[in-house]
C-alpha cells in the first residue's frame, strides 16, 4: 500500500511541475538538446527555473562638494607697563684697602752648636785572694808506731803535706774607662710679633645699574589674521542591486519515484516547518501545501524552482 501511495505522490507532483513522465521519453529523441545532458540511469531531471542573479553593492555619492570659508579675525591689544631706559649703566673703580693682622715670629739668637766633655772612669772594687804562702811538703817529728822511723837517726818523722795559704785582699778596677763625650747646646730664640698684610689691597670695577621708568603702552598680543576653514565634502552612502545573470531554464536533478520516499518526503517537510515555511502535517504526502512551502523556500533563498532539486534538499539538510 505504501508503494502505491509513493508512486501516485510522484505522478501527482510530476503533473504540477509540468515535468515529463517517463513514458513520454522512451522514444528516441529527435533533438538531443531537448533533453538533460550527461544523463545517468535511474535518476530524474527536469527542466527548471533558475532565478535571476542579482549583486548588492554600497555606492558613496557626493552630496556636497569641499569648500572653504574665509574668517577675518580682527587684531587685539592690550595696555602693558614697560620699563623705558632714562640712564644707561656704568662701571666704576673702588679701590680696597690691604688687611693686616698681627703674626708671631721666632728670631734665631744663638745658633745650636756641640762641645767636648770629658766622662771620668768609673770604679769597682773587689776582692781577689792573693797567694801568701804556696803548697810544700815538709818533715815534722812523728808522734806514734805508724809513723815511719827514721834508722839513722832513730827519731820518727812524718813527711806532712802543708797546703798553700792565700790572704783576701780588696783592690779598685776600672769598670769604665773615662771617655769624651759631645753635648748639643740647642739653639735660643725669642718670640717676637710683627704686622703682616693679611689681604694685599685690590681694586674692584662696580657696575651702576641702569635707570628705568616704568610707562604704559599699547602692544598688539595678537595680530590680524586670516583664517581657512575647510569645510570636508559630504557624501552619502547608496545601496544598489544590479543583475550580474538573467533567469533561465536549466536541466537539473530532481527527486523522482527512484528516489523519493514516505521518510524523504518526511524529512523535507520537517526541514521546511524548521526554516518557518511549512506548517502542515508531517506526514509524507506531497500536498499543495508541500509544494507551496517548498516553491517560497527556493524563491527565498536564490534556488532554482519548478521541481524537487538536490540542490535544495541539500540546503535544507536532508540527507537521502
Amino acid at each position: 500500500m505504501r508503494i502505491i501511495i509513493s508512486i501516485f505522490t510522484v505522478l501527482v507532483l510530476l503533473a504540477a511541475y509540468q515535468l515529463p513522465t517517463v513514458s513520454q521519453q522512451t522514444d528516441p529523441p529527435k533533438d538531443a538538446a531537448l533533453f538533460p545532458p550527461n544523463a545517468k540511469p535511474g535518476e530524474c531531471y527536469a527542466k527548471v527555473e533558475v532565478p535571476a542573479q542579482y549583486e548588492t553593492f554600497e555606492e558613496e555619492l557626493v552630496k556636497r562638494q569641499a569648500s572653504q570659508e574665509i574668517e577675518i579675525i580682527p587684531p587685539e591689544f592690550e595696555w602693558v607697563e614697560e620699563e623705558v631706559l632714562i640712564k644707561e649703566a656704568s662701571f666704576e673703580l673702588k679701590v680696597i684697602p690691604a688687611e693686616y693682622e698681627v703674626a708671631e715670629e721666632r728670631v734665631l739668637i744663638e745658633p745650636a752648636y756641640e762641645v767636648l766633655e770629658e766622662v771620668d772612669p768609673v770604679y769597682d772594687i773587689v776582692e781577689e785572694e792573693v797567694l801568701v804562702k804556696p803548697a810544700q811538703t815538709v818533715w815534722k817529728s812523728g808522734r806514734g808506731p805508724i809513723e815511719k822511723i827514721d834508722n839513722s837517726t832513730g827519731e820518727i818523722l812524718c813527711l806532712v803535706e802543708e797546703p798553700a795559704e792565700y790572704k783576701t785582699v780588696k783592690k779598685k778596677v776600672v769598670k769604665t774607662a773615662a771617655t769624651v763625650q759631645k753635648k748639643e747646646i740647642p739653639a735660643e730664640y725669642v718670640v717676637v710679633k710683627k704686622r703682616v698684610i693679611k689681604t694685599a689691597a685690590t681694586t674692584e670695577k662696580v657696575e651702576i645699574p641702569a635707570k628705568y621708568k616704568t610707562v604704559k603702552v599699547k602692544k598688539v598680543v595678537t595680530p590680524a589674521q586670516e583664517k581657512k576653514i575647510e569645510i570636508p565634502q559630504e557624501v552619502q552612502t547608496v545601496t544598489k542591486t544590479k543583475k550580474v545573470a538573467d533567469s533561465r531554464l536549466e536541466w537539473r536533478s530532481i527527486l523522482c519515484e527512484t528516489n523519493l520516499t514516505t521518510d524523504v518526503v518526511k524529512n523535507l517537510q520537517a526541514s521546511l516547518k524548521d526554516a518557518g515555511y511549512y506548517s502542515g502535517p508531517i506526514d509524507g504526502i506531497i500536498g499543495s501545501g508541500t509544494v507551496s512551502s517548498l516553491k517560497s523556500y527556493q524563491n527565498d533563498k536564490g534556488l532554482a524552482s519548478g521541481g524537487i532539486t538536490l540542490e535544495t534538499v541539500r540546503k535544507l539538510g536532508v540527507e537521502l
